[in-house]
């Protein structure tokens, strides 16, 4: 039986390069292998310039090595360490030039804590080995703030929670909103815009306090005021800063870095409100306490006062001095009264006299007269009027009964109509022998019939009337 070598080669074996085999391989795992979740440790991680980050992942038994490049990598919200336990999201895939084969992380996720958890924890640690949690490093905030600048949602429930708080307060408030998205990758970039303006415009405002917060919501909702630019946004603005986000339980780096913590926006502006009051009200102290101290030196001042009218010697020429002194005043101020009460009297007896020539009577008789004398006028008018008027119609009524045609009639003269059309006959033409007509006379009709027709004017048929 022939001894076959493994080394050696047959017509139909096919010899790869090593980059060939490498490619085959890469292909290979990549097809297999497209997304794979993994649990592990990491160790040796580093992160050059380029911002990639290199790391490798381990367990007891075995240990991989995996790449996250910088895009990934700079969205991660908490900060990963030698020795963290995690979830790792990503792809298989071989690096060619050194044969190694390699897990392409797309997601990272820290074991059993969550990746915002941790990254608040990390961020409070390190902002509070800076000193910026600090207690003493924390401003004192206004003993009487009136104006006020309130960074949160335009349209959220905390800025009317706030205004709503603001409306009741019984004391003048000059509140300023500066309208920032408060959720979402834009929300804290535009907190911080805010904070700066408040910081460059304070001269201009002069804002006592600013209110930074909105309502309640999840880790999620929450983490703009947990982002590291905001909180040094807080710690280095020139206005005293109140943090108010979420509810009472809620707590972020926002309200560890602000200078006071409200539990709530309502809470915030109730703050405002009481802060006020109280300031009112150390003011009635003062002044009841300014007040009993001046009633106490009156009366101290009128005890030494009594004190002294007693060591007074025999003061009673004073007072006979004095008595003169007001009886003659006395008797002036009669006669001064007197004269006084006179000329008022003159004026009085004047202004009467006055308003009598200015009486409504008075007035009132004067019109009566003045209404008679034009009554009778008017009626003798209208006498006047209807005189003519009736003289008129006399003359229109025999004008009128000159050119009536029952006149004519009476005068001798007469109406022909043809039957039966009653047509007025008015020319010979219209007429025939045999017709039959209708006369009109000055009294009654007249009907005849056509016997000749001639068309001359017979001058002989005229008979004057009798005089």
């Amino acid at each position: 039986m022939p001894v076959i070598s493994p080394f050696a080669t047959t017509a139909s074996s096919v010899v790869m390069t090593v980059s060939q085999l490498n490619a085959r391989i890469k292909g290979l795992l990549e097809a297999n292998f497209p997304y794979v979740w993994v649990r592990g440790e990491i160790s040796n991680l580093r992160i050059p310039v380029s911002g990639h980050a290199y790391f490798t992942l381990k367990d007891k038994n075995s240990q991989i090595r995996a790449v996250m490049f910088r895009g990934q990598f700079g969205r991660l919200k908490f900060r990963p360490e030698d020795g963290m336990a995690v979830l790792c999201q990503g792809r298989l895939s071989v690096y060619e030039p050194r044969g190694e084969y390699q897990i392409i992380a797309d997601i990272l996720e820290p074991e059993g804590l969550g990746a915002l958890q941790l990254a608040f924890e990390q961020l409070k640690e390190k902002l509070d080995k800076e000193g910026l949690l600090d207690a003493s490093r924390k401003r004192p905030l206004p003993v009487r703030p009136q104006r006020i600048a309130v960074i949160t949602s335009a349209t959220g429930a905390a800025v009317r929670d706030i205004l709503k708080v603001f409306q009741r307060c019984p004391y003048p408030l000059t509140v300023t909103l500066l309208p920032v998205r408060v959720q979402g990758e834009e929300a804290a970039p535009e907190i911080v815009q805010a904070l700066r303006a408040v910081s460059t415009l304070k001269d201009v405002f002069r804002w006592d306090v600013v209110l930074v917060g909105r309502g309640g919501g999840s880790l999620e909702d929450l983490w703009p005021f947990n982002e590291e630019m905001t909180a040094r946004a807080i710690a280095h603005c020139t206005v005293p800063v109140i943090s108010a986000v979420g509810h009472e339980i809620d707590v972020t780096i926002a309200d560890m870095v602000a200078d006071w913590r409200a539990p709530t926006p309502t809470a915030a502006a109730q703050w405002v409100v009481n802060r006020l009051e109280e300031v009112e009200r150390q003011l009635d102290d003062h002044a009841k306490r300014l007040r009993a101290a001046w009633i106490a030196r009156l009366e101290r001042a009128r005890t030494r006062l009594a004190h002294a009218e007693a060591r007074l010697i025999d003061p009673r020429r004073r007072l006979v001095d004095w008595r003169l002194a007001v009886d003659d005043r006395l008797e002036r101020l009669v006669r001064a009264m007197t004269h006084r009460l006179r000329v008022w009297h003159m004026r009085s007896m004047h202004a009467t006299q006055r308003l009598q020539q200015v009486h409504p009577q008075k007035r009132l008789v004067d019109l009566r007269t003045r209404l008679d004398l034009l009554s009778r006028r008017m009626l003798a008018e209208n006498f006047r009027v209807m005189e003519r008027l009736r003289l008129q119609l006399e003359a229109a009524s025999a004008r009128l009964e000159s050119l009536s045609p029952l006149g004519i009639l009476a005068r001798g003269y007469s109406l022909t109509f043809k039957l039966p059309e009653k047509i007025l006959v008015r020319r010979t033409s219209q007429v025939r022998p045999g017709d039959m007509v209708r006369i009109q006379l000055a009294e009654g009709q007249v009907k005849a019939r056509v016997m000749e027709i001639n068309q001359e004017l017979l001058a002989d048929l005229y008979v004057p009337k009798p005089s």
